[in-house]
């Protein structure tokens, strides 16, 4: 499982580091906050921190993934228990990241936001998507990622998990 995390580019990190404005000295504590518990995740992730990431999950969390049902890890996968047992191994296993450039990201209150450019390979079909956008909300409750939402193109995920 730590493989899935290895492919989530510790670059993201970095990328996202330099896509915080000017602004962020004027957000308020709240905001500071979420994105401080946001980062810490994708951080954890990046590294491969099991420990650290499943200490940011709240225990209702939402991983909510839409698109082709017929790809294994679509979701929504409610729960901490199910997202660490049942959605990470299909993901690790499926998908590998290829690129991740973050753009922008903000907060505002107790929800992020992310966007940026990928590329993914699907290991089922050994076919990489085209580069597509993709945009991240994340919801913070009580100090702990309560959501996830991710929005890609979902068509080019499924277009190259079916080969087609």
């Amino acid at each position: 499982m730590k493989q899935l995390f290895l492919i989530i580019s510790l670059s993201c990190l970095f990328a996202l580091s330099g896509c915080n404005s000017d602004k962020e000295d004027t957000m308020d504590t709240q905001s500071k906050a979420t994105m401080d518990i946001a980062m810490q995740f994708m951080d954890a992730i990046g590294k491969g921190d099991m420990e650290k990431m499943t200490s940011l999950m709240h225990e209702d969390m939402v991983w909510q993934n839409a698109g082709d049902s017929n790809v294994p890890w679509i979701g929504p996968w409610k729960g901490k228990k199910a997202i660490l047992e049942d959605f990470m191994p299909k993901f690790g296993a499926g998908f590998k990241t290829i690129k991740w450039e973050p753009n922008d990201a903000f907060a505002q209150d107790n929800t992020a936001a992310f966007f940026g450019q990928m590329i993914g390979e699907l290991t089922n079909s050994n076919q990489q998507t085209e580069e597509f956008t993709y945009a991240l909300r994340v919801k913070v409750k009580d100090g702990k990622v309560i959501l996830w939402n991710w929005f890609e193109d979902s068509y080019e995920v499924s277009r190259a998990y079916h080969a087609l």
